[in-house]
C-alpha cells in the first residue's frame, strides 16, 4: 500500500531534525504503517481519526495477538506521531491523547555478576585478534558503552590519558564515559598493535571501515562460550552490567543515568529494581529471622 503523506512526512522529520537512527525510525514506520493498513480497511482517514477510532485500531491489535508491550509501542508511536501533527498546526488536538496501553510485565534485565564478568573479559591476548577483543570487552564492561556507539569509536573519541571516552549517542547527544584502568591498559595495548592514526576505526572490520554491529554480537557470543559461560552474552548484557555493579556500589541513580546517557531517569529506574534483589538475597542469607519456614 501508498503510505499516507502525513505519515511520510512525520517520518522524514524523525530523520531529517530529530537524527534518529535508521533502526528506530524503521520500527516507527512499522507501527504507522499497521495504523494506515486499519485506516484504508476501515475507510478512514489516518490524520482524521477520533479517539474511540484510534481506541478500535489498539483493540484489533491486541485480538491479533499483538502482546502488551508491543501494544505500548504501537500506541506510542501514534502519540509521536499525532503529537507532532499538533505542534505543527495541523491537528487541534491528539486523538491518542487520552488512550492508555494495557500493562506489560516488566522484565528485569538478566545481568552478569562481578566474576562471570572477569571470566569473560579476561580473554587470552597472544591469540589472532585476542588484543582486540579484549580492548572490546573491557571497553563495554568499563564504561557502559551502547553497542552503536561502540561500533562508531575513532581513536580521536578517546583520550587515554585522561581515562574518557567521548560518544554521540541517541539524539545526537554527546557525552563523555570514564575509562577504567583495565580498559585504558587494553586499548593502549591493542593501538600499539596496529599503529592506528587518530581518524581511524578503534574497532575496524573488513576493508577497514567500523566493525558492524553484527560482527560484535556474533563475536561475544562465540568468547562467552570459550570463556565457559552459559549466559547468552551479547552487548546489552555488558551494558546492563555496568549500571547495575555502579548502583549497586554507590547508590547513585542520578550518576548512573548520566553514564548511561539515559534522557529520562525513569529508564534508569529498572536498576534499582535489580538493586532490591541483590540487597534481598543478602537479607534473606545473612539475617537471623529472615528464612521462611518451608
Amino acid at each position: 500500500m501508498t503510505v499516507p503523506a502525513p505519515i511520510e512526512a512525520f517520518l522524514a522529520y524523525l530523520t531529517v531534525e530529530r537524527r534518529m537512527s535508521a533502526h528506530t525510525t524503521d520500527a516507527y514506520r512499522r507501527d504507522l504503517d499497521a495504523l494506515a493498513q486499519w485506516s484504508e480497511a476501515q475507510g478512514l482517514d489516518v490524520l482524521a481519526l477520533e479517539p474511540e477510532q484510534l481506541r478500535a485500531f489498539v483493540a484489533a491489535e491486541h485480538r491479533r495477538g499483538l502482546s502488551a508491550k508491543s501494544l505500548q509501542r504501537r500506541l506510542s508511536a501514534c502519540r509521536s506521531f499525532y503529537g507532532w501533527h499538533v505542534r505543527q498546526g495541523r491537528l487541534a488536538a491528539s486523538p491518542a491523547a487520552a488512550i492508555r496501553a494495557p500493562k506489560a510485565p516488566r522484565k528485569l534485565p538478566q545481568v552478569l555478576d562481578p566474576d562471570e564478568v572477569k571470566a569473560l573479559v579476561e580473554v587470552p591476548t597472544d591469540v589472532p585478534l585476542g588484543l582486540r577483543d579484549r580492548a572490546l570487552l573491557e571497553l563495554f564492561y568499563s564504561s557502559g558503552l551502547r553497542l552503536s556507539e561502540l561500533c562508531a569509536l575513532r581513536w580521536r573519541d578517546l583520550d587515554l590519558a585522561d581515562g574518557l571516552v567521548t560518544v554521540l549517542g541517541k539524539g545526537s547527544k554527546q557525552r563523555s564515559v570514564p575509562l577504567g584502568s583495565f580498559a585504558r591498559n587494553a586499548l593502549h595495548e591493542w593501538r600499539a598493535s596496529t599503529g592506528a592514526g587518530s581518524d581511524a576505526p578503534v574497532f575496524p572490520g573488513r576493508g577497514g571501515g567500523p566493525i558492524t554491529p553484527r560482527a560484535v554480537q556474533l563475536r561475544l557470543r562465540q568468547l562467552a562460550q570459550r570463556q565457559g559461560l552459559f549466559k547468552r552474552v551479547h552487548p546489552h548484557l555488558l551494558r546492563h552490567s555496568f549500571a547495575s555493579h555502579i548502583l549497586e556500589s554507590s547508590g547513585d541513580l542520578r550518576g548512573v543515568q548520566e553514564l548511561l546517557g539515559h534522557a529520562d531517569i525513569a529508564t534508569t529506574q529498572i536498576y534499582t529494581h535489580l538493586d532490591y534483589q541483590h540487597l534481598a538475597k543478602v537479607y534473606d542469607a545473612a539475617h537471623p529471622r529472615a528464612k521462611r519456614k518451608g
